[in-house]
């Protein structure tokens, strides 16, 4: 297996670093609390060009995650998560050794919604001294890997998702039926297009989708499985080790992520602020 390196583009105000030759770029240069139309457009040409933007020592107050993130467009606030005081746009992931919290599945966040987001930007606030890294996989790349026949045989198939088999396992017959009014089931393509870049990726999250449309879960496992396992090439992925007042910076609409629950019985902090996105199409 050849992977072609990404592009190095050309940028005036940042300092764009790619980690790997298929996603994720550290960027250098910039601090953002000191913003401004032109490095905003540079750093999101950056984020387009390689899908996760990683920086460094950006001592960020709530206030500061708040106004970098919509300096991409709204935010949105997370249905069943827990979040900051006053901020119910910042999500927390606070994981101790008293509630162990980890995102330990390959997904795109919040597929379950009829507009899943656009990205997210997550910062590192308490950070363990080992473990707890972020994996990323480019799933364009995912998709361009896949054999003709899986390619040709997906085509027009739409996932089935739901919070069900996330977030409502632990809710009463009640709760459930109270929150499916509110996010029914929804259908999205297994390919989904890029609105800005036009290419195409596979789109869909383990721990959020029931079926592919037409199928029963049963008919369908062995297909949803092997599409499942394109995330798991190397080739494709990226690996971010935290250190405080890191960020990491994904493109929700052809990436997805898993976080590695190795860091024992140290707490591990992060938040995140995510952009509300479009229909995939």
């Amino acid at each position: 297996m050849r992977i072609e390196a990404t592009p190095v583009g050309d940028y005036n105000r940042i300092r764009v670093e790619p980690v790997t030759g298929s996603i994720g770029a550290e960027i250098g240069g910039v601090d953002l609390r000191e913003l401004d139309d032109e490095i905003i457009a540079e750093l999101e040409q950056a984020w387009l060009d390689h899908k996760v933007l990683f920086f460094r020592d950006q001592d960020l107050t709530h206030e500061q995650h708040l106004t970098y993130g919509r300096a991409f467009g709204q935010l949105e606030v997370h249905p069943f998560s827990p979040h900051v005081d006053d901020h119910p746009e910042i999500l927390v992931i606070d994981s101790t050794p008293e509630k162990f919290v980890s995102a330990e599945v390959w997904h795109s966040d919040v597929t379950f919604r009829e507009c899943p987001p656009l990205g997210s930007i997550l910062l590192g606030r308490v950070i363990p001294p080992y473990g707890g890294d972020t994996c990323f996989a480019n799933m364009e790349l995912a998709y361009e890997l896949l054999p003709d026949q899986i390619k040709s045989e997906i085509d027009g198939l739409y996932g089935v998702h739901s919070y069900v088999k996330g977030f409502g396992r632990n809710m009463s017959t009640e709760e459930l039926a109270e929150t499916y009014e509110k996010f029914p089931d929804q259908k999205h393509p297994l390919v989904r297009t890029h609105p800005q870049t036009g290419r195409k990726g596979l789109f869909m999250a383990r721990n959020f989708m029931l079926t592919i449309d037409g199928m029963t879960a049963d008919e369908s496992r062995a297909l949803r499985h092997r599409l499942y396992d394109q995330s798991s090439i190397p080739e494709i992925q990226v690996r971010f080790r935290w250190r405080p007042n890191s960020i990491a910076q994904w493109d929700n609409r052809c990436t997805q992520h898993y976080a590695v629950p190795d860091h024992g019985g140290w707490r591990r902090r992060v938040e995140r602020v995510t952009l509300i996105g479009d229909r995939p199409a």
